[in-house]
């Protein structure tokens, strides 16, 4: 009697534990969705318009950006190189290439800003194409990718009086539109969690929730995002703002294929570390195909959510489309020399390289030109290469 009931028994209470797991799991499935819905109430009670055109100042700011510059540093001596110091983001290049940036000639009047003001007028640019991690690795690896333009023989007062001699604007972007965090304050704990090691403990400070930047971990994991079968396929964003004459804008451009012949890629072997260089190589030394951008610009609408001392936050294209204000050329060539790399490899980009009409505005670009200038002094002086302009 007492065996046969043993059994029964066993069942009953694996039935009944069996019922509390669903249970369990029905619940935390409800009440992730009903986190879910507030949080994307709350969100979009919180993002929306209107918001100010102007720059808003932290007084502490100043103070916040020494520590960021101090920690850089720190990144960069760790992340050194055999022989040389390397950036502290996007250190390993793909390819540094010549371009042609072209103003159309049918633009419109109120889009005739800046570099972009002559209709007709072509520019001689150098392109930087890279991975983002601060420490060379396998383009297989998933990482965010940027693209850096600098366009030569800029007239115009420079906006940084101490290199007046420059005579060059920047365009500086990577491949994701909004950035994985919002304003200087975060950016600072969150290099400083990176310095350390403790990546994960970037989005999160302490024990209380509410310092938790969760929707801004998920920013960051879709930045880091699987390689692109080439760096000529990719859309490239500025993230942050900049003035455009008198209104605020961002920057993208987007692979332009019907300005270029056609042109299919071979397969590449993924399996080698340098196969986005080998993929350039391919298109424009080996196959001597030219490949072709657009270069636009998305203006602030003030009336809706689209501020500009918080990047991460993406600026909605049904608020404000984006509009073409050039067209860039990478033409055939032969880019993968000693020479040349080291040149890439000494070039500085800086979006505070250029003009008054193209101004870097927000916090994250405030931070940029203090933080840019000291690692790129630091690096070159220890690299012994001066301050690394062409």
């Amino acid at each position: 009697m007492n065996g046969s009931s043993t059994p029964g028994l066993l069942a009953r209470l694996w039935l009944g534990l069996g019922r509390r797991l669903i249970e369990t799991l029905m619940w935390s499935i409800a009440l992730g969705l009903l986190g879910w819905l507030l949080a994307s109430l709350w969100y979009g009670w919180k993002e929306t318009g209107p918001v100010s055109a102007k720059e808003q100042i932290p007084p502490d700011e100043a103070a916040m950006t020494q520590d960021i510059i101090q920690t850089a540093i720190r990144i960069v001596d760790q992340h050194r190189g055999d022989t040389r110091y390397l950036r502290d983001a996007h250190a390993k290049a793909h390819g540094c290439v010549k371009a042609e940036v072209t103003v159309p000639q049918d633009l419109r009047a109120e889009m005739r800003q800046g570099v972009f003001a002559e209709p007709g007028k072509q520019w001689q640019a150098w392109m930087r194409l890279s991975n983002g991690n601060p420490y060379p690795q396998f383009d297989s690896i998933r990482d965010a990718r940027g693209m850096a333009i600098k366009l030569l023989d800029v007239t115009g007062k420079p906006l940084l009086s101490s290199q007046a001699d420059r005579r060059e604007q920047d365009f500086v972007m990577f491949n994701h539109p909004n950035f994985f965090v919002r304003d200087v304050a975060e950016y600072r704990q969150n290099i400083a969690a990176q310095a350390d090691g403790k990546k994960f403990l970037a989005f999160f400070p302490g024990k209380d929730p509410r310092t938790w930047e969760i929707r801004h971990l998920f920013i960051a994991l879709g930045t880091l995002a699987p390689a692109p079968d080439s760096p000529l396929l990719t859309t490239y964003h500025s993230v942050s703002p900049y003035k455009f004459g008198k209104a605020n804008a961002k920057f993208r451009v987007i692979p332009d294929p019907d300005n270029c012949p056609a042109y299919t890629l071979p397969a590449q072997n993924r399996d080698l570390p340098n196969f986005l260089r080998s993929a350039l190589y391919q298109q424009l030394s080996t196959d001597r195909v030219p490949a072709c951008f657009a270069l636009q610009v998305q203006r602030q609408n003030v009336h809706q959510y689209m501020p500009i001392e918080d990047t991460s936050i993406r600026w909605r294209e049904d608020h404000s489309p984006f509009e073409t204000v050039a067209h860039i050329r990478v033409p055939p060539q032969d880019f993968d020399t000693p020479e040349q790399n080291l040149m890439c490899d000494n070039l500085s980009f800086n979006p505070w390289h250029g003009i008054e009409a193209h101004r870097p505005i927000g916090g994250i670009n405030r931070l940029r030109k203090a933080v840019y200038e000291a690692v790129s002094e630091y690096r070159h002086a220890r690299n012994g290469n001066g301050n690394g302009s062409l």
